[in-house]
């Protein structure tokens, strides 16, 4: 196993507005939640293809700190973890201590991307930055487009957007579009990752409208949520998300990417969601270019698990530290 962490910006160049692709988008809530209900159960994966589950796991976050009380100290450290996100040791036990392994991506507030820069530098960790407004994506416009230039001038080669909800609940899926070209034209050569909000959207048929529209302007992933509201990622949400990106796949041949974020933090939720991505758009997805978890507990889990597999036992907490 190998790990990528160099995705190519732009992948995604967007149609123009296709109002009739969105007329016939309807979603069957219970046959969603059937299909998600059973499936940790029923796809359980066991002892080598668990471990190699995990490390993909590892090489799939995008390791995170949206803090107010942020400090350059907690950054560089986060850093740290991101190059180096497993101990040698429990990957030596694996025969894979050379494998290179890193997480997707560092994702940090704009007033951070100089100091994650400077502790990354050239290691192939690429830096994500909340931008337009993040969470509540209500800062005016002008503030929002200058925003993502900045944390792209400053570094980051990776922004995570905020819509405006009420474009979505108000069906101005228009406007929508709109401003998701808008950010994505000020994203210049950087990765840019549309965050719907999903827990705010009030059905399943808004979030599945909202994540075409979203791919229509140019989103080169969509991503469940800021993890900061009532409701982030889940399953049914993700499934609906994912079948979104598969059916724009058979329209235009493009690949968009795929980011649940908050709430996922142990090994067997990231085993799961693996697997629900890998049955519903298939093993393509299963790479760091087109999948990330946004978590920041989840890889403090995951090492404890591959060392559970490596030696038998878990050791004290603090021998695995975030950052």
């Amino acid at each position: 196993m190998t790990s990528v962490n160099t995705p190519e910006a732009g992948i995604n160049k967007g149609t123009g507005f296709q109002a009739d692709w969105l007329d016939g988008i309807r979603v069957n809530k219970s046959a969603v939640e059937r299909r998600t209900g059973t499936l940790g159960g029923r796809r359980a994966v066991k002892k080598d293809a668990q471990i190699a589950y995990m490390l993909k796991a590892v090489s799939c976050i995008d390791l995170t700190t949206l803090a107010g009380d942020d400090t350059p100290g907690r950054v560089r450290r986060l850093c740290q973890k991101a190059m180096s996100p497993v101990r040698r040791d429990i990957l030596d036990a694996f025969g894979m201590g050379d494998m290179g392994l890193t997480t997707g991506a560092v994702c940090v507030y704009h007033a951070m991307v100089e100091d994650a820069a400077r502790v990354l530098g050239n290691s192939g960790v690429p830096i994500a930055a909340v931008s337009t407004g993040f969470p509540a994506g209500l800062a005016p416009m002008e503030t929002r487009l200058d925003e993502i230039r900045r944390s792209v001038e400053a570094g980051a080669r990776e922004i995570d957007i905020v819509i405006t909800r009420a474009n979505v609940l108000t069906g101005n899926w228009e406007a929508l579009y709109a401003e998701v070209k808008a950010f994505k034209a000020a994203c210049g050569p950087a990765l840019m990752k549309t965050i719907l909000a999903t827990g705010e959207h009030g059905n399943l048929t808004q979030v599945a409208k909202a994540s075409m529209v979203a791919m229509m302007a140019g989103s080169d992933f969509i991503k469940t949520s800021t993890g900061m509201e009532g409701v982030n990622a889940t399953l049914p949400v993700s499934l609906v998300m994912l079948r979104q990106i598969r059916d724009y796949q058979d329209r235009t041949g493009i690949k968009v990417g795929y980011k649940p974020a908050g709430g996922i933090k142990t090994a067997k939720d990231a085993v799961t969601y693996l697997t629900l991505v890998k049955e519903e758009v298939g093993r393509d997805w299963l790479d760091p270019k087109l999948f990330r978890f946004g978590a920041s507990s989840l890889l403090g889990d995951l090492e404890r698990q591959l060392e559970y597999h490596a030696f038998g036992g878990y050791s004290a907490g603090y021998r695995h530290p975030m950052g």
